[in-house]
C-alpha cells in the first residue's frame, strides 16, 4: 500500500506579509479561541489589531520569517534517506497547508497518510487542530485515504534521550550544578485544561520524565522547574510563568529547553533568545543559556522513523 508521512505543525509567517494571514487563522481556529463565532470573529479583530505591528517587527528581528519551514525542510532531508515515501510538511495557519500535500497525494493514487504531529504532547490546540483540518480538506477534495495518527510521544524514551542530548550540549564546558533548568512548555488558558484538555497532564509527565533521567545518569542541575511561556491575554493560564520566575530569580544561572517544541520557531529564538534574554541582562543574570529544540538531530530523526515503521 502505497504511503505518505505529513509533519503537521502550527507553522510560522514565512515572510512579513505572512503575518496578518498567520494571526487571521490562527485566531479564527474554534480550538484555540474556544467561544461561539461570532464572539470569536469580534475577540480575533481586537487581539490582531493590538498585537499585529508588534508581531511584524518581531518577525523583523528574525530575518523577517519563522526558521520553522526551513527547519522542517532539513529534518525531510535526513528523513528521505531512511523512509522511502513521500514526506510533507503540513502547516495549519500558513502556508504549506495540507490541501497542497492532499492534492498531490490523491493524484499519486496515495492510499494511507501516515500523520506526525510535531507537537510532543496531545492537545486540542496542537494535535487535534492540525488532524481535524487534514480530515476536513480530505472532505473537501473527495479524497478517501487511510489515515493514522502517531500517538503522543512526549515520555518515550527515545524522546526523553533525545531532549537530554540539547540539554547537555547547550551546557558543554558549564557546571550543571550551579544553574537551574527551567523547562518551558507553551503555556494554555486554564479554562481549556478544565475542559479535559490533557496537555498539562502530558506536560508534567514530560518534565518528570526528564529529571528522573538527568538523576539517573549523574547530572545534576541546581533546581528543575517547569514553566510555561507565551501567555496572552488576561485570562487565567497555566504557571508559573516563565515571565514571572525570570524577574523573581532564585539563581542568576539559567539555562531553558523549550519542553513543547520539536522545531526551533518564534517562541524559542525570538521570545525566549532575544525578548527575555532582555528581562536577564537588565536584572544581570549571571549567565542564560537557551538550549536548541531538536531540529534534525539523528536521534529525533531515528525516533520519526520508528514511530512511522512501527504504526
Amino acid at each position: 500500500m502505497s504511503q505518505a508521512l505529513f509533519l503537521l505543525n502550527m507553522g510560522g509567517p514565512n515572510s512579513v506579509d505572512e503575518v496578518e494571514l498567520f494571526l487571521n487563522n490562527m485566531f479564527a481556529d474554534e480550538n484555540i479561541l474556544v467561544m461561539d463565532r461570532v464572539t470569536r470573529k469580534l475577540v480575533s479583530a481586537i487581539i490582531i489589531n493590538k498585537r499585529l505591528e508588534d508581531v511584524k517587527e518581531n518577525y523583523g528581528l528574525l530575518g523577517g520569517k519563522s526558521p520553522l519551514l526551513g527547519l522542517t525542510e532539513a529534518l525531510i532531508e535526513k528523513l528521505k534517506t531512511k523512509l522511502d515515501m513521500p514526506i510533507y510538511p503540513v502547516m495549519r495557519y500558513v502556508p504549506p497547508f495540507s490541501d497542497t500535500a492532499l492534492d498531490k497525494c490523491k493524484k499519486d493514487g496515495v492510499a494511507e497518510l501516515i500523520l506526525f504531529p510535531m507537537y510532543p504532547q496531545y492537545s486540542s490546540t496542537t494535535t487535534f487542530s492540525s488532524v481535524e483540518d487534514v480530515e476536513a480538506r480530505c472532505k473537501i477534495l473527495d479524497y478517501h485515504p487511510i489515515i493514522k495518527v502517531i500517538d503522543p510521544y512526549y515520555d518515550d524514551y527515545e524522546y526523553i534521550e533525545a531532549s537530554v542530548e540539547k540539554i547537555v550540549e547547550a551546557m558543554e564546558g558549564k557546571d550543571t550544578s550551579k544553574y537551574d533548568l527551567l523547562l518551558s512548555a507553551h503555556g494554555l488558558p486554564v479554562s481549556i485544561i478544565q475542559a479535559g484538555d490533557p496537555y498539562q497532564n502530558q506536560v508534567e509527565a514530560n518534565a518528570s520524565a526528564i529529571k528522573i533521567y538527568l538523576r539517573e545518569r549523574g547530572i545534576k542541575f541546581k533546581n528543575i522547574r517547569l514553566v510555561y511561556q507565551s501567555k496572552v491575554g488576561s485570562s487565567d493560564w497555566l504557571e508559573p510563568n516563565l515571565v514571572d520566575v525570570l524577574r523573581n530569580p532564585h539563581n542568576r544561572s539559567v539555562v531553558i529547553f523549550p519542553l513543547a517544541f520539536t522545531l526551533d520557531n518564534s517562541e524559542t529564538v525570538f521570545e525566549l533568545d532575544i525578548e527575555h534574554r532582555e528581562i536577564v541582562d537588565k536584572i544581570k543574570y549571571d549567565d542564560y543559556i537557551v538550549a536548541k529544540c531538536m531540529n534534525d538531530s539523528d536521534k529525533f530523526v531515528e525516533l520519526i522513523v520508528e514511530k512511522v515503521k512501527a504504526i
